[in-house]
Parts: C-alpha cells; sequence; structure tokens
C-alpha cells in the first residue's frame, strides 16, 4: 500500500512534468493533440446504445460531428440533443463543453505565453505587469485559475436560472438540472440546449435569457482579460490593452449587431414582427449577442431575412476575445487591422490605441490570419456546395458558423449528405484549434535578419 501510494503522486508528477514538457516545446502540436484525443474519447462514449434515447448506437458521423461539436464548443447538431440523446448522452456532451472551454482557454494562455518567452527583456516586463502568469511553468496555477474561474461564473448563471424554471412547473430536480446546463453551455459558449424546443418559449422572458446573455458574453471575452478586470475592477486605467480591445469592440459589435437585426426583422411575421417592444428589444439584444460564438437562438434561423444572415455571417466570422470559449478570428484581430486603417487614412506612422503602440508584426499576423481563415471558409464551401444542392447562402451560413464554432443554423446540417458533415466536423476543429495555434505560430517565427533589401513601395489599390 505504501508502494502504491508512493507510485500516485509519482505518475501526477510526471504527467505534469511532460504537460509542462509539451507546452515549452511545441505548445501548438499540445493543442491539437489535447482536442483530438478528447473528441476520439467522447465520440467512443457517444457511440454506446446507453447514451441515445432509444437505445441503439448512434451512427459514426453523428456521434463524431455531436462529439467535435461538444468539444469545440460550437453548438452545431446533426440530431435533436434534448430527444435524440437520453440523460447520460446529455451528461457526456456538457462534460465535453465543460472540458472543451476549459481546454480552449488554457492551451490559448499557454501559446500566448510560449510567444512571451520569445520577445525581449522589456517587453516580458510589460507583459508580468499585466498578467499574474508569465511563465510556462505556472502550468498548474493556471488550469486551477481557469477551473475556479470558469466554474464559479457557471454556478453563478444556474443560481440565478434555477427559481425561473421552478416557476414554469419544472421540479426543482429538473430545474437544477436545465440551470446547469445552461450555465455551463452559456458560458462557455456551446449554443447545445437540454429540451427539444430550446429557448423559443423564453423569448419575451428577460429573466431567462439575461443570464444567458451575461454569461455569453463574459465568456466570450476571455481568460486573461476577466482576470486582468478582476484584479483592477475599480482601476479601468490599469486594465491591459488587450482587455480594452477586447471589451470596446465586442461591446461595440453586439450594440451594432442588435440595433440592425432589429431593423432587419422588425417586420418578419416569422420571427420579431408579433412581439412587442420589450420582447422585440430581448430579442434583438440576444441576437446580437449569440454571434460571438455562442450559437443560441430563440427564433428559426432559417425564417430569418437574407439580410440578417449576411450581417450575422459576418458577426460570427469575427467571433469573440483571444483565450476565450468563443471562436472566429477574434475582435482584436479586427480591432488592430481598423486601427490600421484609421492610422493609414491619418498618415501616422504608428498605430496606437489607449496610449499605447501597437507592434508592426502583431498588424501582420491579423492580416495572415484573416486571410487564412477566409481561404478555409472558402474551400469549405466550395466543397459543400459541390456535395449538396442548397442555395449560397444557406452554404455560407452553416460554413461560417462551423469555422467560428458559432452553432447557428439555417436548419439544413441535420439533412446534408455524410461528406459534407465530415467536412463540417473538419472545419470545426480547424475553427477551434486552427487559428490559434495559426496565430502562435506566426508570432513565434520572429526572425532577426543583419542584412536588409532595399525598400521599394508598389502600387496599392
Amino acid at each position: 500500500m505504501a508502494g502504491m501510494a508512493r507510485t500516485g503522486p509519482g505518475v501526477l508528477w510526471r504527467a505534469r512534468e511532460i504537460v509542462d514538457r509539451s507546452a515549452r516545446q511545441s505548445p501548438a502540436r499540445l493543442a491539437l493533440g489535447v482536442f483530438a484525443a478528447v473528441i476520439a474519447l467522447v465520440t467512443v462514449l457517444l457511440s454506446a446504445p446507453w447514451a441515445t434515447a432509444h437505445g441503439s448506437r448512434a451512427p459514426f458521423v453523428d456521434a463524431l460531428f455531436t462529439a467535435t461539436s461538444a468539444s469545440t464548443v460550437t453548438g452545431l447538431v446533426v440530431v435533436p440533443t434534448g430527444e435524440y440523446w437520453s440523460t447520460w448522452g446529455l451528461v457526456v456532451i456538457l462534460v465535453a463543453i465543460k472540458i472543451g472551454g476549459l481546454g480552449v482557454m488554457t492551451l490559448a494562455s499557454l501559446l500566448g505565453m510560449a510567444v512571451s518567452r520569445r520577445i525581449g527583456l522589456t517587453q516580458r516586463l510589460l507583459v508580468s505587469s499585466e498578467t499574474k502568469f508569465t511563465r510556462l511553468g505556472e502550468v498548474g496555477s493556471l488550469v486551477r485559475t481557469v477551473i475556479v474561474t470558469s466554474t464559479i461564473l457557471e454556478v453563478a448563471i444556474a443560481i440565478v436560472l434555477l427559481p425561473r424554471f421552478h416557476m414554469y412547473d419544472e421540479s426543482w430536480g429538473t430545474a437544477a438540472w436545465h440551470a446547469t446546463f445552461y450555465g455551463v453551455s452559456s458560458f462557455n459558449n456551446a449554443g447545445f440546449v437540454p429540451t427539444p424546443e430550446g429557448l423559443a418559449p423564453f423569448i419575451s422572458d428577460w429573466w431567462v435569457l439575461l443570464p444567458i446573455i451575461v454569461g455569453v458574453f463574459i465568456g466570450s471575452l476571455g481568460f486573461p482579460v476577466i482576470l486582468n478586470v478582476a484584479q483592477h475592477l475599480r482601476e479601468p486605467r490599469r486594465w491591459s490593452l488587450h482587455a480594452k480591445l477586447t471589451i470596446t469592440t465586442s461591446s461595440a459589435l453586439v450594440v451594432a449587431g442588435a440595433v440592425l437585426v432589429a431593423a432587419f426583422e422588425w417586420t418578419n411575421p416569422n420571427t420579431f414582427r408579433d412581439l412587442d417592444a420589450s420582447g422585440t428589444a430581448l430579442a434583438s439584444l440576444f441576437a446580437g449577442v449569440m454571434p460571438r460564438s455562442a450559437g443560441f437562438s430563440t427564433v428559426d434561423v432559417g425564417q430569418m431575412h437574407e439580410s440578417t444572415w449576411l450581417l450575422t455571417d459576418a458577426l460570427m466570422f469575427v467571433g469573440g476575445g483571444s483565450a476565450s470559449t468563443a471562436g472566429g478570428i477574434k475582435v482584436t484581430t479586427l480591432a488592430v487591422m481598423l486601427l490600421a486603417i484609421v492610422a493609414e487614412a491619418r498618415g501616422d506612422r504608428d498605430v496606437e490605441a489607449y496610449g499605447r503602440r501597437i507592434p508592426r508584426d502583431a498588424l501582420q499576423v491579423a492580416i495572415a490570419v484573416s486571410l487564412i481563415s477566409a481561404t478555409f471558409v472558402l474551400i469549405a464551401s466550395l466543397l459543400l456546395l459541390a456535395m449538396t444542392g442548397e442555395r449560397l447562402d444557406t452554404i455560407l451560413f452553416e460554413v461560417i458558423s462551423a469555422f467560428a464554432t458559432c452553432g447557428l443554423s439555417t436548419g439544413i446540417t441535420p439533412t446534408l449528405p455524410d461528406g459534407a458533415k465530415y467536412v463540417l466536423t473538419v472545419l470545426m476543429f480547424i475553427g477551434r484549434t486552427g487559428t490559434m495555434t495559426l496565430a502562435a505560430a506566426l508570432a513565434l517565427r520572429n526572425r532577426r535578419r543583419v542584412i536588409r533589401l532595399p525598400e521599394e513601395r508598389p502600387i496599392i489599390g
């Protein structure tokens, strides 16, 4: 027994040492490996007969698609979640969402720390003043902080939702299960719902939807922003540039999205027309926040106007904050490119924001991530158009939703052929791990050349 007691901690210490070494040597490979392993395990569990409500094995493509969607906190589904999966299947999905959300925030933070190891002493001192974790050896502390922070926020959302669900004639046990599911799913921007009707019955209920909106928005900001703001809650001037850009850009996109959705859907008889002013305001705010990467909906997205689809495409492609549970190219990527455009229009030499100068290599990474992401969307759209007879607008919506790990759908995903489902599965995996690892890889490629070639400006525009 004593030998076993010594072996247990030794194994844990060895496992931690392996993780630390992997984080130092190849953080991108660590991110890909962890997500692939989680998806494989969840696929096996969802393939078991006890995971479905009808007691028979789910088709492999459906189990793999659902496992990928849950582990990458996307929310796209090929079967109705609340009807098709048993209670145990829903528990597996919920655990996959939790692990996926923690993995995103933890691994993205590890990648950020890997980049910080390659910068100069002065910059590292600045980084250490803005974040608590600056060394890859602090993996254990990072993981614990992410777990505690996310769990506290998820529990808070569930506590607010619990009495309201009980008022809808649900038993305390059922209400607690639904509140917990929505708490985890909303903070992690997953978009999965435990009931067949989803959130449609609560389209005008501020008590139910507002906590979910807040949970989605906070989850989309990212762990570095949450921690930085929590440390300097009463001193916004001490917030990091990343936190300020993330909060400002996210808030602007939410307001713009909500206003435009309300304008586009105000007279649509299939969505907003029959709602009163309060219901329209809530539904519009909800629709403006969900493209951050959550994927919840209170109306049939397939019945929305095409102008709303196009707007939602743009919002989903941008997504949420870096090192968050949200997907997309990230709001800081958009902010850096917009600031560069403003600086160019003004004739400024430097790109500046909030009293700080943004280095030029950050702009180069932002442009590279945006163009490569658009290329993935283009290739996947071409493949799905070739495999199906669907229109471009619906295909583009599903593809961007999958790549941005959002989960909103016009309703065509369950009817797609297996080949198209596999394409979306790969796209969800790339969308969750690709932009994160790509940005880190580009940032790490910092070659210093002694000899520089002569400068010559090509004609632009």
